[in-house]
């Protein structure tokens, strides 16, 4: 990615007003997507004015957009967006029949590369390995990303033990606020965003939980509520945000986690799928009897 472009913008995401912080911080995890917006489709992304865009941009050093967009050209090339000549057929199939299909499939590749370029980050390395061995990992989500929560926290919990889905009901967030082990944190959480995930997020960076927040590129408030954030692209054209981005990114979290474990655990493994065969059991398995 192109260092001064986005050392500049992250410069201005520290430093700026509410505004800038929200572009630089669009921009910064939809860097791949900028040269194909315009000012003022920025501009109704991020909900300012096209001319805020504009000042932004020669704020930071650049003379407009396009100058900005300019500086970008050389160093994104190509980029592998459609990785194979069937990709390339249901392009083209896609725009036969309806034009925003077709740039709605190009914008989800151009999300699941995103995520993949996260998957190769020191920080991803980071939060994989805190995953694997910090004694209790907690996992928080809200409105409707409550049921990515609940997926991450019960596929992490094939893999090891003490790993918590945060009960909302309670109130107070006791289980990990007050916790004297050593814990974890990561919340799943998507615009309009939850006053709750914000303030749960701050409480728990304040008292020494390591936070991971798994989001959308709108959110100007993560970076300083969180100890690592993983934005990931919503719109795909679609009548609402789409979050399934957000899946495909725990999934690759949690493949982090099995390979960062090891051999060690396949037992576990092993005695969850025995214990859910005994209790619960799976169609057309000649192998586990449900207890009666």
């Amino acid at each position: 990615m192109p260092a001064p472009v986005r050392s500049k913008l992250a410069h201005a995401l520290e430093t700026g007003s509410k505004a800038e912080r929200a572009i630089a911080n669009f921009m910064l995890s939809t860097l791949d997507q900028v040269p194909f917006e315009t000012a003022a489709s920025l501009a109704a992304k991020v909900g300012v004015s096209e001319a805020t865009v504009g000042r932004f941009c020669r704020s930071i050093g650049y003379a407009s957009f396009k100058d900005l967009k300019e500086h970008l050209k050389d160093d994104l090339g190509d980029h592998p967006w459609l990785v194979s000549d069937r990709l390339n057929e249901l392009r083209k199939t896609a725009r036969d029949d309806e034009g925003h299909l077709s740039q709605g499939m190009e914008l989800e590749i151009a999300a699941i590369v995103r995520i993949y370029e996260y998957a190769r980050s020191p920080e991803w390395q980071k939060v994989v390995a805190r995953l694997a061995s910090t004694q209790h990992v907690f996992v928080a989500g809200f409105q409707t990303e409550r049921g990515l929560a609940q997926y991450f926290a019960n596929q992490m919990q094939y893999l090891r033990d003490q790993v918590t889905l945060l009960d909302l009901a309670g109130g107070n967030f006791a289980e990990v606020l007050a916790s004297e082990q050593g814990a974890c944190l990561v919340i799943f959480e998507a615009r309009r965003y939850s006053r709750l995930a914000k303030l749960l997020a701050r409480a728990a960076k304040t008292a020494g939980t390591p936070v991971t927040l798994i989001t959308d590129a709108f959110c100007d408030w993560g970076h300083e509520a969180a100890d690592e954030v993983f934005a990931v692209p919503t719109q795909f054209n679609q009548f609402w945000d789409s979050t399934a981005q957000m899946a495909s990114l725990s999934n690759l979290l949690i493949n982090g986690v099995f390979m960062e474990l090891g051999p060690q655990v396949e037992g576990r493994l092993n005695r969850i799928a025995d214990l859910y065969g005994r209790f619960t059991g799976h169609v057309g398995d000649p192998v586990s009897a449900v207890e009666k």
